[in-house]
């Protein structure tokens, strides 16, 4: 019996990898990061994603090393659990069972058996009070197991990790709340506390906003909402307390970490600036600048030879002691809001939305990593609250990835509009884009809508752009090619058409499939224009309401013409009889079509939460209904082409098997449909490196997967191979496939190994048939002296025949010893 499919609501990539503070491993070899609901193991040489760990259902809110070994690893999550995890093969030990929220968790070398936990102190999600608990982990064999038995050590504590720290071989915990430090010690049983600010006027400046304790000495650094870095000792004395201050950041200390020893104190905040302080001097310091972003976390690798910084903008900086970047991994940055929206590259099928301020970000969705970044702006970015920055608003491609147009604008509170229009080309030699048309004031208002002409079919068609605005206008801009004699060809846009319709605002337009007609929106009318003569067609209009998106059909379905009203309906209009096909009652917030199908997704928001209805304009009853795919409105959506098409048994999701669905929320998740189990999605990479069918087709592929393919065909035929060389039998070829990198001998171990694997036995029938090939040519010259032979006595053959009997015929073998026996000189037994 076939399993039913399901189909899932499931984040696919671009999760916050600063999210919490990063780990090295030991050996400083790999860097672990929470990742959404998974922890990723990458490799600090190489920046790539080795493992990734899963079998969280909430958000991972921290990881840790685990003290008593050194190759396992602790996470945490809102789920509940503590897992333990053995990082270097993916494999998950243990589970442990808290129950409640888990927004901090500190293990100690010193304590085995028990760890600190931070929840909520009612387990209630809107609850501002938290607890400091101490929690005993069962060393049962179980895999899972409870772990209710809790104990309180502080209340009123921060729900932010870096806001609790352990000082000297755990002889005490620090905690900070506002203007207050507590200091508890567990061998007295005594608490000190500390404020600060108390007397002064802007006594919230003051404020504490993290800490961290030194690992050498009874020193404590706490960061503060002013820039001010405080070093406390003698805190084990109410009265007899010091405290020394740093300053050189202009806003708060995000965060604080010392090195291994203990001899330097690194900071980081808003400035994007490293600062490593030297021996507690406010004199000795050294700089890291220019980061890119605010610095969320600093993490110290436990062999002091590396350190790590996350950023704001979903990235991780890999440092070294020197200071000097060594590696850079960067995940899908996540601005403040998304005015592109989603875009496919038809080229690389690459994500690409915002990125850093004035960017483009090319985001590739199959390996979840970044591939480049677009500078359209070309212009510093300042990082001041209150200033008229310039922003990228609009973005778009062809249809063949050969032009990109952008648009920028700045507008303030009482200046005028600041906007340009960019064309770029692709230059296939840098493998990016390439600035070739800037178009100040394109337009008198801001632009609305933009979309490209499709060329498919057709490559005689000029490339076509159109935009429309606010003024009331759309413009059609087309490729100009213009003969120089001086500097040759000269390829440009510009403005081909203007078009209104009474004094409309233009908000949305599109393009059908062959290219042939241009909707247009303006207002509550949908007007459609001949894209040779730009002669209007015909008007639609579903009144009331203001059209608020559009789009043709595509194959089969190319006839239609789907919009969007703000009174709430979907409509669906015949392009052939120009008539209202069908309408639906339905508040659609996107409207997304899928290039390679007849399938329209529509998203409507219901209550709290957003639905995804597929269907095809033929047809009004939609194929597939998923309610309740994320809490609050869904901002963008797009079809992504798959390089596989999607085996796919349930024909109510076959609208997935062409293309990948992906949306994002409100709260900038990425999310994504999927048949698959989180088994089938995501295995250990030790079962990813074996050879399949499936494989892309690569160099070492063409070793392997051609010569099986041959072995294959030839059994199929009927024909015996003569050996297989690389076969799966060879114990050399299955260790160098099947087994982890990181647990390989060396090579030089190795290579004999597979060296021999190699060889050809001497019994073979290789060898043979080898030599059989290596003496034809004497055999030919000898053949030629046997028929010489046999021609000079026809009598002998003609008495074989008389006889009548049956004359065994000698092997070849027989037949060439025979050769060599007569080729032998014998003139010594004349002398005889």
């Amino acid at each position: 019996m076939v399993a039913r499919e399901e189909l899932r609501v499931v984040r696919c990539g671009g999760s916050w990898l600063s999210g919490c503070r990063a780990v090295f491993s030991a050996d400083s070899k790999y860097l672990l990061c929470a990742s959404g609901d998974y922890i990723k193991v990458y490799s600090t040489l190489t920046e790539e994603c080795l493992h990734i760990l899963q079998g969280h259902s909430n958000l991972v809110t921290g990881i840790q090393l685990n003290p008593q070994n050194h190759l396992q690893l602790y996470s945490w999550s809102l789920d509940g659990t503590i897992k333990l995890w053995d990082f270097m093969d993916g494999i998950l030990i243990k589970t442990f069972v808290v129950g409640s929220k888990l927004f901090a968790f500190y293990t100690l070398a010193s304590s085995e058996n028990s760890a600190f936990i931070i929840i909520s102190k009612h387990n209630d999600e809107k609850s501002d009070k938290f607890q400091l608990m101490t929690v005993k982990l069962p060393k049962t064999p179980d895999q899972e197991v409870e772990a209710n038995d809790l104990e309180m050590v502080l209340d009123g504590v921060s729900q932010f990790p870096k806001c609790t720290a352990f000082g000297r071989d755990g002889e005490y915990v620090v905690s900070v709340w506002k203007l207050c430090l507590v200091v508890y010690f567990f061998k007295k049983n005594k608490i000190y506390s500390f404020s600060i600010g108390k007397n002064l006027r802007n006594a919230s400046t003051s404020y504490f906003t993290c800490i961290t304790c030194h690992p050498k000495e009874d020193c404590i650094a706490s960061g503060h909402k002013d820039g001010k870095i405080r070093l406390w000792r003698n805190f084990n004395h109410k009265r007899e307390y010091t405290f020394s201050t740093m300053h050189w950041h202009h806003n708060e200390v995000v965060d604080l970490a010392f090195s291994v020893e203990g001899t330097s104190l690194l900071s980081g905040g808003i400035e994007s600036v490293l600062v490593q302080w030297r021996d507690g001097s406010d004199a000795k310091k050294e700089f890291l600048p220019r980061l890119g972003a605010t610095i969320q976390y600093i993490s110290v690798s436990p062999d002091g030879t590396l350190l790590c910084t996350s950023h704001s903008d979903n990235k991780i900086v890999i440092i070294h002691s020197n200071l000097k970047v060594s590696a850079v991994i960067q995940g899908l940055i996540k601005g403040s809001d998304v005015k592109t929206g989603l875009i496919v590259d038809p080229r690389t099928k690459a994500l690409v939305l915002n990125g850093k301020p004035g960017h483009l970000q090319f985001y590739s969705l199959q390996n979840d990593k970044l591939l480049y970044n677009l500078d359209v702006v070309q212009q510093e970015y300042i990082h001041q609250s209150g200033l008229d920055q310039i922003e990228l608003v609009k973005a778009v491609f062809d249809s063949k990835g050969d032009w990109l147009a952008t648009v920028e604008q700045r507008q303030g509170s009482g200046s005028e509009l600041e906007m340009q229009l960019k064309l770029w080309a692709y230059n296939e030699q840098t493998q990016s884009f390439t600035l070739n048309t800037r178009i100040n004031t394109p337009h008198e208002d801001s632009i609305t809508a933009m979309c490209f002409r499709g060329t498919d079919h057709s490559e005689d068609v000029t490339p076509t752009l159109v935009t429309t605005s606010n003024d009331g206008h759309f413009k059609v801009w087309m490729l100009l090619v213009d003969q120089d004699n001086e500097t040759g060809e000269s390829i440009t846009w510009t403005c081909d058409f203007v078009g209104s319709y009474h004094n409309y605002q233009a908000t949305h337009c599109c393009f059908s499939e062959d290219g042939s007609l241009l909707a247009v929106s303006f207002d509550k009318t949908i007007t459609v224009w001949d894209s040779e003569t730009w002669d209007l067609k015909c008007t639609f209009c579903h009144p009331p309401g203001t059209i608020m998106s559009l789009c043709f059909g595509r194959l089969i379905c190319s006839k239609y013409l789907l919009g969007t009203t703000s009174s709430g309906f979907l409509c669906c209009w015949n392009l052939l009889n120009c008539s209202l096909e069908w309408s639906a009652q339905l508040h659609v917030n996107i409207l997304q079509p899928d290039y390679l199908s007849e399938n329209i997704a529509a998203i409507s928001q219901h209550s709290e939460y957003s639905d995804v209805f597929v269907f095809k304009p033929s047809e009004p009853r939609p194929l597939c209904v998923q309610r309740n795919v994320c809490r609050g409105k869904v901002q963008w959506a797009v079809f992504v082409p798959r390089d596989v098409p999607e085996c796919i048994t349930s024909e109510k999701y076959q609208w997935l098997s062409q293309s990948q669905f992906y949306f994002l929320t409100e709260t900038h998740e990425l999310m994504t449909f999927s048949t698959k189990t989180p088994e089938e999605r995501l295995t250990p990479s030790s079962r990813q490196l074996a050879v399949e069918e499936s494989i892309s087709i690569t160099p070492f592929y063409l070793l392997l997967g051609k010569h099986r393919q041959q072995m294959k065909e030839g059994m199929d035929i009927g024909k015996v191979p003569v050996q297989n060389l690389l076969g799966q039998e060879s114990p050399a070829v299955k260790e160098l496939l099947h087994t982890p990198a990181h647990v390989l001998p060396s090579a030089s171990f190795l290579c004999p190994l597979f060296i021999h694997s190699l060889l050809v036995p001497r019994t073979s029938a290789n060898e043979i048939a080898d030599e059989v090939e290596m003496l034809s040519d004497s055999e030919e010259k000898e053949s030629e002296e046997e028929s010489e032979d046999i021609e000079a006595c026809p009598e002998a053959s003609q008495t074989t025949e008389c006889f009548g009997e049956d004359v065994s015929k000698l092997s070849k073998l027989q037949e060439r010893e025979l050769r060599k026996l007569r080729k032998l000189d014998y003139s010594w037994a004349s002398g005889l």
